[in-house]
């Protein structure tokens, strides 16, 4: 991701890398609000957060970049795609929401793993030749900002070498039809019960034209969100219930 914001700006003084000091995975939308969060410098315009993706945007926005908004969030490049249902728990995914509701332009950028890409010495390559594009050609394509809730970016780059990338398609996120999560049991030496919670099979491909079907058809897969959860297709019919009394 510091690569693509260098090539992006220019300049090294226009990125400022904010992240989390620890793994962050599967903490969605999270924010620190029952403890402090603590800042460590590593370098000039580095810093780490003791927190989650969504208190680094906190943490840059109203701290360590007050005064001097940034005109882009960038948030990833993750380590596994955030397509279909991970979205829903994607930390990256919630760092780009934040940065939305904070009236910056955010996307979220993650990298899906399979046969075709996970062995690579790089298994980055999609992400790291083709990520400079996909974002300069959102900035300039881009629908942008709303009345209310701001419109950011999703973005998951597919499971492919970089040379066998197909192009980028806009879709909507797709569903895996097996793809909640759930736990598996172990117990410890002492007798004590721990659960892991498990993902489900990645490889699944979704409803023909979304996120997860083109990103195994070797394609970028560009999803516009809004931090608005309303089932919008529900409310009419929902007025039901204003006469069931």
């Amino acid at each position: 991701m510091h690569e693509i914001a260098l090539a992006l700006t220019g300049s090294a003084e226009q990125v400022w890398p904010v992240a989390p000091a620890s793994e962050q995975s599967g903490v969605r939308h999270c924010n620190s609000f029952t403890q402090p969060m603590m800042v460590s410098q590593h370098a000039e315009r580095r810093f780490a957060v003791h927190g989650t993706p969504a208190d680094c945007v906190l943490a840059a926005v109203h701290e360590i970049m007050a005064g001097n908004l940034p005109d882009l969030v960038l948030a990833g490049v993750n380590r596994g795609n955030n397509s279909a249902e991970n979205a829903a728990y994607s930390g990256t995914v919630g760092a780009a929401m934040e940065g939305a509701l904070q009236g910056i332009r955010s996307i979220a950028l993650s990298q899906y793993y399979g046969p075709r890409n996970r062995d690579l010495s790089d298994t980055f390559e999609s992400s790291r030749q083709h990520g400079l594009h996909t974002v300069q050609a959102l900035l300039e394509h881009g629908i942008w900002g709303g009345d209310e809730y701001g419109v950011f970016y999703n973005v998951n780059f597919p499971p492919v070498p970089g040379e066998e990338v197909l192009g980028m398609r806009a879709c909507a996120q797709g569903y895996r039809k097996d793809g909640c999560f759930g736990v598996s049991a172990t117990t410890s030496p002492s007798g004590r019960k721990f659960l892991w919670i498990q993902g489900s099979a990645q490889q699944t491909a979704t409803r023909a034209g979304t996120d997860t079907y083109l990103n195994l058809e070797g394609y970028i897969s560009v999803t516009p969100m809004r931090a608005d959860l309303t089932a919008h297709d529900v409310l009419d019919p929902l007025k039901a219930i204003e006469n069931s009394a």
